[in-house]
């Protein structure tokens, strides 16, 4: 399934070994899919309140909490060479997407689908399950091929 949702923000959500590999993805026209990277095609769940608020809800901690760990929405390429930008993931989040059911990721999918983030796109309580199930797939392959998660961010 192609889970793009409408919008104008492009996030795509890839595993790779370390933050440079991650940061050479903008050498690539088109981002992490032209680079044949495991991708995950998003529109607007940016990898910054988003990512920190879906973090909160499956560890069962805040979004300030989960805010302030190390790598969540971390830019990684240089800001003023302007999107696209590179975006690390916390580890936190990706050990809770790997290990999540697919119970979990319902349970998970209608707070999530609550956040003011997420209700302005207007995406649905089964679409955000949908993206749930995308991103704990490529947390787990990026987990079995001891990778990290990243976010190719162009506004």
């Amino acid at each position: 399934m192609d889970a793009r949702i409408g919008g104008m923000t492009l996030c795509d959500y890839f595993s790779t070994a370390d933050d440079q590999a991650a940061v050479a993805v903008l050498q690539t026209p088109g981002g992490p899919g032209q680079a044949e990277l495991d991708v995950v095609f998003l529109k607007n769940i940016d990898p910054v309140v988003a990512i920190a608020q879906l973090e909160a809800i499956m560890t069962g901690g805040s979004y300030e909490e989960a805010g302030e760990r190390p790598r969540s929405g971390q830019v990684l390429s240089e800001p003023e060479d302007g999107p696209p930008f590179v975006v690390s993931l916390s580890d936190t989040l990706i050990d809770a997407l790997a290990t999540a059911t697919q119970d979990d990721l319902v349970r998970f999918a209608e707070p999530w689908s609550m956040t003011d983030e997420l209700r302005q796109i207007g995406i649905s309580v089964e679409d955000t399950a949908a993206v749930l199930r995308n991103l704990a797939g490529l947390a787990q392959r990026a987990q079995a091929s001891d990778q990290r998660l990243y976010c190719w961010w162009a506004l």
